[in-house]
């Protein structure tokens, strides 16, 4: 996306038209910028902007962790699951930090991995939630992703008119403390792999609920 698009989740423009532009840096092409949401970005790139389907998908590097419940918010994860819907390989990847960030070993860590996935043939329909330590890393670690929810509380405040509206603030739980689920191990500067599926049939239930009378 051409600006910032934090906490758009898997978001599509549908009451406007989007369009491009082409980026240059040293007044060499680097890519396209496009006025939509991280999901907006992969379908046009795939109808309209690429001449044939990529071999893989990194949405990202996002400024901010997206680790643990933050996946069914983050726009950077959206755009990872909107190229794994399409049947394409994809890795969403995220850097725990918004103050002075280093981004050198995320991408480094990120190649890495993709060289390694390239021996094996991942599932069609998932893809991988990376998030990076922005400090010394210990390591990487494949886990679970932490499914305590975020806490968001309203402050309360006052525009000139006197009229009352609301700022939404996030605050991160208490994690399981436990390196085999990601909250726990980014926290602990690992790098945190999860594998998400598309598909979010809860398939035990399912067979539960198909035993019911009809």
């Amino acid at each position: 996306p051409d600006s910032e698009k934090s906490s758009i989740s898997h978001a599509i423009t549908l009451s406007h038209p989007i369009g491009y532009k082409k980026i240059y840096r040293n007044k060499d092409f680097f890519g396209y910028g496009v006025n939509g949401t991280p999901a907006d970005c992969v379908k046009l790139a795939f109808d309209v902007l690429l001449q044939k389907k990529p071999d893989v998908v990194v949405s990202g590097i996002n400024l901010g962790c997206n680790d643990g419940c933050s996946v069914f918010y983050s726009g950077t994860v959206a755009g990872a699951r909107e190229a794994a819907l399409m049947g394409i390989p994809a890795i969403a990847v995220s850097l725990n930090a918004f103050q002075e960030p280093v981004f050198e070993p995320a991408a480094k860590y990120t190649a890495n991995l993709l060289k390694q996935l390239s021996d094996l043939k991942m599932p069609k329909g998932t893809f991988l939630n990376v998030n990076v330590p922005n400090t010394k890393i210990k390591g990487i670690k494949f886990v679970r992703q932490c499914t305590i929810p975020i806490h968001g509380t309203f402050k309360k405040t006052y525009n000139p008119t006197g009229k009352a509206y609301y700022w939404l603030t996030g605050k991160k739980p208490k994690h399981r403390k436990n390196t085999e689920f990601d909250t726990y191990a980014l926290n602990s500067d690992y790098v945190t792999v999860v594998p998400i599926k598309s598909d979010v049939t809860d398939d035990t239930f399912l067979e539960q609920l198909q035993n019911l009378d009809s």
